[in-house]
């Protein structure tokens, strides 16, 4: 599935000291240097090792190579040894990640409790200890990949650093078939997501966690020609900072079979030639961080759920271990000429509930949704619901029988269908059939129910209509694939009327004076969070009361401003249909209109924090 990166406006610019900003070493030469330069006097007396643990898709050859350049710069005998020599062979390791696999083609089982200590071979990390005890005098061991910094070779080591990678160029590499897995020293082209998603993700994560706090240094090595390190002390006191104030991402833009073209108005991509989903927040996107003088760390939004309550509040966080657990994504629907609801529509398909996601999945949080219209054209509309004399019975005979591959000509006649307009708020909770239509833009705001970022939407139809081929750029892929068992199971069958009377939300006035307005639209029980906005010619204030994280989307004017009351340097600007996390312990905050009559942000944030 491909998909592009939209780094405009993205840059946090946070305030540290310049004495921390300043420790900031930029590009793989100096990186390396710098590396050996901490540890070449030991080297020389009595040798020395460096350890450095990192994550999946980091190029260790050629940081590796960088490394063996500065030390021999310095005059040591050096050389790398790849941790893959740590794991257990290869068949224990895939037995230990098929209880996480399952038979589901499209979905696993969280690992939520191993560790890489699981898969690593004790004789292996002992041998490997003793080595380094025997470094000589001039001679410098580097140890570079998951696991070297286990806890039975960390106290070996003269040095430690951590080597971080994000999440969007990793799948651009396992997509391509690029990804070395635990244990290998070469790219395994048939390397299944589902490995990554369900178990290794979470091994990574747990090792990446427990040593943040211990190595030596952060380095990240998302371009591995150009690497960038902080001391700890420093990427603590920068990531302290960032969540200190309102956090923009890099967004990502994919094409898919319902893929439309306003994005051609507001942004331009290189190489995105349709646009499906756009997801504007949440935690699988990464974080620039900007300390100044060119100075610009990329971080995944993870590292930042290492400060829990400042980030989403003490009840959450204690509620949901290491989930931002909010999401919002903006679905495009403008198309130059009229086209069939067959190429405009999203599948139609449905999201689980909590327990659902426990049972089957082991995540903690279902998929709450809404749609909010940001935009609307000639023929807006939205899926949601059955019509009411549908045969419901006979409809899931006849999705069954499609698999996607035989058209159903009349899906109409069992798919309700509504007209929409800008502000118009649909509520989707849980086994809701639902799909965008098209001829609008459509602003959707979630729960998100998974750490490494999993997606949960059960497809029950697609038309029967080829996707997207990135490569030619034609619509001539294979059909996708639906999730029917799933579908089926968790689909609650709602009808019209019920649609019509719960599900379509208004909004309703809390606050205002003339010069700002604050509404919040009507909600079901069911649902976990409020969705909010607030209108303003020139300023508006809110709270976070310490304990709401909330995610706020410019929907109307152009640049806005979002900026502490109490310590106004902690602020972001964002722009129109830009997205921004505000951190549940930023408090009390004013909202600043920079151009245009008026300007409106539309909110998500939980019921209860």
């Amino acid at each position: 599935m491909p998909l592009y990166e939209y780094r405009i406006n993205a840059e946090n610019h946070v305030q540290v000291p310049e004495m921390v900003a300043s420790t900031f070493t930029q590009g793989t030469a100096a990186v390396a240097d710098a590396l050996v330069a901490a540890v070449s006097a030991r080297a020389r007396s009595a040798g020395a090792a460096i350890g450095l643990d990192a994550w999946y898709a980091v190029d260790l050859p050629a940081t590796g190579a960088a490394l063996l350049a500065a030390a021999q710069r310095a005059g040591l005998r050096a050389t790398c040894i790849d941790s893959a020599c740590l794991f257990r062979p290869a068949a224990d390791i895939a037995a230990y990640q098929r209880r996480y696999f399952g038979e589901d083609p499209s979905f696993g089982f969280v690992n939520d409790s191993g560790t890489l200590d699981d898969i690593l071979a004790p004789e292996a990390v002992q041998n490997l200890a003793r080595r380094l005890a025997t470094v000589q005098p001039g001679e410098l061991l580097v140890v570079l990949g998951s696991g070297a910094c286990c806890d039975g070779l960390f106290a070996s080591y003269a040095a430690t650093a951590y080597l971080d990678f994000t999440m969007q160029p990793l799948l651009w590499k396992m997509w391509g078939g690029g990804l070395v897995p635990f244990g290998g020293t070469a790219a395994d082209p048939a390397y299944h997501w589902k490995r990554y998603y369900y178990n290794d993700f979470y091994l990574l994560y747990r090792q990446k966690k427990a040593l943040l706090p211990r190595v030596g240094v952060y380095i990240e090595a998302v371009d591995a020609a150009n690497l960038k390190l902080l001391p700890t002390a420093a990427y603590q006191a920068v990531i302290d900072a960032t969540v200190a104030q309102p956090i923009k991402q890099v967004k990502i833009l994919q094409p898919g079979p319902w893929g439309a073209y306003r994005y051609q108005d507001l942004w331009q991509v290189d190489g995105l030639a349709c646009n499906a989903w756009n997801e504007l927040a949440g935690i699988e996107l990464s974080v620039l961080i900007d300390l100044g003088a060119g100075r610009v760390l990329n971080v995944p939004t993870q590292n930042l759920m290492q400060r829990p309550q400042q980030m989403v509040g003490d009840l959450v966080s204690r509620r949901y271990p290491d989930l931002l657990p909010l999401q919002v994504w903006l679905d495009d629907g403008l198309f130059p000429e009229p086209v069939p609801f067959e190429r405009s529509s999203m599948p139609i398909h449905n999201h689980p509930d909590s327990a659902y996601v426990k049972r089957n999945f082991n995540e903690p949080l279902g998929r709450y949704e809404t749609y909010y219209i940001v935009e609307s054209y000639p023929g807006s509309s939205t899926w949601m619901g059955y019509q009411e004399g549908a045969d419901l019975e006979e409809w899931e005979r006849r999705i069954r029988a499609s698999g996607n591959t035989v058209p159903i000509p009349d899906w109409q006649d069992f798919i309700c269908r509504w007209d929409t307009n800008v502000g118009d708020l649909f509520l989707i909770p849980p086994g809701t059939a639902h799909g965008h239509g098209g001829n609008q833009m459509i602003l959707e705001m979630d729960t998100g129910p998974s750490v490494a970022g999993t997606e949960y939407s059960f497809f029950a139809f697609d038309f029967a209509r080829p996707t997207w081929d990135d490569q030619n750029k034609t619509m001539t892929a294979k059909p996708m694939r639906m999730h029917l068992d799933h579908a089926v199971a968790n689909e609650r069958w709602i009808r019209e009327e019920r649609v019509r009377r719960t599900h379509r939300a208004r909004p309703v006035t809390i606050a205002g004076n003339g010069r700002f307005r604050k509404d919040r639209y009507s909600t079901l029980p069911e649902m976990p969070f409020h969705i909010e906005r607030i209108f303003f010619e020139e300023s508006a204030e809110h709270d976070t009361e310490g304990r709401f994280v909330q995610i706020a989307t410019l929907t109307e004017g152009e640049r806005v401003t979002i900026e502490s009351i109490d310590y106004p340097g902690r602020c972001a600007t964002i722009e129109r249909l830009q997205a921004c996390i505000i951190p549940a312990g930023f408090g009390r905050h004013r909202y600043r209109n920079l151009s245009g009559r008026h300007a409106m942000v539309v909110l998500i944030r939980l019921k209860e924090a």
